[in-house]
């Protein structure tokens, strides 16, 4: 069974790392479930998870088969079952949205036919574009509950706490992901009945924001879905906040029924969307939407779902920012997993669109586990046939998916249970892990004395009517400048140097204490609105003694448009005019003092901050001040206000400024390399060296509690977790150059060396073991 602590996921109360594929048993035929298991086992996995889709067991007079009297494949409880007796637990993930290319997200037609109520409609009373419904409609809930009662008892008498497989539930998928994509918040009657008892609860003076607000409903409806610019910055809001309870109460809904259908001592899981156009930068606006519903809250996971293709200098921050924004709003024992973790070679549609690099499943792996990732979902690592539909619908294809007949072309696994491109290197990972499990599974990252803000309020952009100013501006703000920082500058930077950091959600949670006892420095991407209780709170964080970068515009109106200053009056900062780049317009900055040597550099944008206190530390070539170092209290804060790109230079010598000490320092001859540590309770330390780049680059790292200057040359495109320090037995390996594959029979095994030959140096005080070389493809 699967327990979590201290953010640890405990199986049969050992700290393990999960390594699950997804396996669609209605998309494989039930003669050849058992090959695709062998071969789920064959590449490493101990879990199969998937989607139970509401949508392919229900047939057509509206009852539910999950026992196979229609279909040996609706035989659930089998698939389960068999999945069990090859050693493999089971994470059910029954919806009722599953997604998965499926049509109506897997929701059965009859639930749009029957209750024509449940179909929202959103600004302007337009129809929403997806298959989206209103969460909370009663008819909606009553049929939720209709299914979980045919699939939840199921599930229960299969639990791990009964002796069977199930390990895990999922409960829905995406939640408001539909809404977000189509900019087509849920505007049913209820839900805008409920939205102004919501206002009028937590908005101090609603009756002057809403003039509105205690009008008939109808004039209530027409101002909330065709806003005017007087609320409609406040409804933006109001309307993501107003949503996240609203998001949290179906999830509460649906915990509730399966835990009295049985469905108990398992966590339930929740799959946080928000990658998109191949990118990670957006991922805050699924955590923004769904905090409530498990950050927290007992027996709940939270699940990153990512899909951003190779790994490059942007996606590899992307991804390193979301495990950590995604850790920082969790409780202290919820760890951090990843229930679609993008798999396969990219060509989802199978026309060779697409091809990603062999070892981006590779390394993207590797970093998560750096980072206390402790469950990983390989998505999709089957493919198979969609099935037909059972009543033609005449939709061009008249089968269970939009895709085709074929689905997961891309896959590890084909569709026809074939070794796919992508089986060899996804296997190698995963034997890479399980390799070293004994020293990553119960490990943390080690972390220098800086973290990333997490602003939330920033990522609550997913609604915003077309035609508002108000909301389209603050919207196109705040996508800008959140999170890692516009063009990535402040995380990328800080990575490149070896900069250990996590993130810090200040909206609700204490800056963590740094080694020297005061507040760990923020990096916080600032824009221009900004919540008055997030300006007090850096405010605070300065005054106390704790340093803070802020790359962005300097925030001089709160979230719903009204003047706010409390960051710059504070610091003493005065916000000029923005120049931005256009025709004839070409922005350039110079560094000053401290801050140089810099090239000229040009920039997207500059705001001036002449008449600033504090000392100057940028301008533009005409001399405009746009960077400046201030003081407030015990503290400094670097505040730099033009659209810098990434640079290790220069970040690097405001965190030196700063005091900000590395815990680990990383060079390299090329950019394309990164670098953490992990540490576990008993001392054993593994460094971790990911180079994304196409060469063999000299690097060299130095490690705090290490005597010696580390000098490698990783192998292009290749990841390493060698060891710093851990316990073999007797023996104790303070360091080598290759990885541990396997330590056996008296001997320990090495991979290939992250440079031109073997390096192995043991503890001399203790036994050393006899070294054996071999690739881990000869393992297992």
């Amino acid at each position: 069974m699967i327990e979590v602590s201290k953010r640890r996921l405990l199986v049969d109360g050992r700290p393990r790392i999960v390594l699950a594929g997804e396996l669609h048993y209605f998309r494989v035929p039930r003669a050849e479930w058992e090959q695709r298991l062998e071969l789920a086992v064959e590449i490493g996995c101990d879990t199969i998870a998937s989607y139970i889709p509401w949508l392919f067991h229900e047939l057509p007079d509206g009852a539910i088969d999950v026992a196979g009297a229609s279909a040996p494949e609706r035989d659930v409880g089998a698939f389960i079952d068999l999945c069990g007796a090859h050693g493999l637990s089971f994470l059910a993930r029954p919806g009722p949205f599953v997604m998965a290319e499926l049509k109506n997200e897997g929701l059965p037609f009859r639930l749009y036919a029957e209750h024509p109520e449940i179909m929202p409609s959103g600004w302007d009373g337009r129809p929403a574009p997806t298959a989206t419904v209103d969460y909370l409609a009663p008819a909606y809930l009553d049929e939720c509950d209709r299914w979980y009662g045919a699939i939840m008892p199921l599930l229960a008498t299969r639990l791990a706490t009964r002796g069977g497989p199930v390990t895990a539930v999922q409960l829905d998928n995406e939640v408001g992901m539909l809404a977000w994509v189509s900019n087509s918040p849920d505007l049913t009657p209820q839900a805008l009945r409920e939205l102004r008892g919501w206002i009028r609860e937590h908005r101090a003076g609603a009756a002057s924001v809403y003039p509105m607000i205690d009008a008939a409903d109808q004039t209530w409806a027409d101002a909330v879905r065709t806003p005017r610019e007087q609320w409609a910055g406040a409804l933006r809001i109001d309307l993501s906040r107003f949503m996240r309870w609203r998001f949290a109460s179906y999830i509460e809904h649906l915990r509730a029924r399966a835990e009295s259908l049985g469905v108990t001592g398992v966590p339930f899981c929740i799959n946080i969307h928000g990658t998109s156009d191949g990118g990670g930068e957006s991922f805050g606006i699924g955590i923004s939407q769904l905090v409530d519903a498990y950050a927290g809250v007992s027996g709940m996971l939270s699940g990153s779902d990512h899909y951003v293709g190779n790994l490059t200098l942007d996606t590899y921050t992307d991804l390193y920012v979301m495990n950590a924004q995604q850790a920082a709003v969790h409780g202290a024992d919820q760890p951090v997993t990843s229930l679609e973790f993008e798999a396969g070679t990219g060509d989802y549609g199978g026309g060779f669109d697409l091809q990603y690099e062999p070892s981006t499943i590779d390394l993207k792996t590797r970093l998560h586990v750096a980072q206390g990732v402790r469950l990983f979902n390989y998505y999709l690592l089957a493919g198979g046939i969609n099935p037909p539909l059972d009543v033609a619908v005449h939709d061009g294809n008249d089968r269970l998916s939009f895709t085709g007949e074929r689905h997961g072309t891309a896959a590890p696994i084909g569709p026809e249970g074939q070794r796919g491109d992508t089986f060899t290197a996804t296997r190698k990972v995963i034997r890479a892990i399980r390799a070293a499990e004994p020293w990553l599974a119960d490990a943390d990252q080690e972390l220098d004395d800086l973290s990333l803000g997490l602003i939330l309020d920033a990522y609550a952009t997913e609604y915003t009517h077309p035609d508002s100013a108000a909301m389209v501006g603050a919207a196109a703000d705040l996508h800008l400048h959140r999170g890692a920082g516009e063009r990535r500058a402040l995380a990328k930077s800080a990575l490149m140097l070896g900069y250990r950091f996590d993130a810090t959600h200040l909206e609700r949670s204490a800056v963590r204490v740094g080694t020297d006892g005061r507040p760990a420095c923020l990096l916080v991407a600032t824009a221009r609105h900004m919540d008055e209780a997030v300006q007090q709170r850096l405010v605070d964080h300065v005054a106390a003694g704790g340093s803070l970068v802020a790359l962005g515009p300097v925030p001089e109106v709160d979230l719903s448009g009204a003047v706010c200053a409390v960051l710059a009056e504070a610091l003493g900062l005065r916000p000029g005019p923005v120049l931005a780049d256009g025709p004839h317009s070409y922005p350039s900055v110079i560094a000053h003092g401290w801050a140089a040597p810099f090239p000229e550099t040009r920039v997207g944008w500059r705001q001036s901050l002449d008449g600033s206190a504090g000392q100057m530390v940028l301008t533009d070539v005409g001399g405009t001040v746009c960077g400046v170092e201030a003081t407030h209290g015990l503290g400094r804060a670097v505040v730099l206000a033009a659209a810098l790109p990434s640079s290790p230079i220069l970040f690097g010598r405001v965190l030196d400024r700063l005091g900000v000490r590395r815990g680990l320092e990383l060079t390299a001859s090329v950019p394309g390399v990164f670098a953490t540590t992990t540490r576990d309770g008993a001392g054993n330390r593994l460094l971790h060296v990911i180079n994304i780049s196409g060469y063999r680059p000299d690097v060299s790292i130095r490690v705090a509690g290490v005597d010696r200057e580390l000098r490698l040359r990783p192998a292009p495109h290749a990841g390493y977790m060698l060891p710093l320090g851990v316990e073999l037995g007797q023996a104790r390996l303070a360091w080598a150059n290759a990885e541990l594959l396997a330590v056996s029979g008296g001997q320990v095994r090495f991979g290939p060396p992250a440079g031109d030959v073997l390096e192995v140096e043991w503890d001399g005080s203790r036994p050393t073991l006899p070294i054996v070389r071999g690739p881990i493809a000869d393992q297992g």
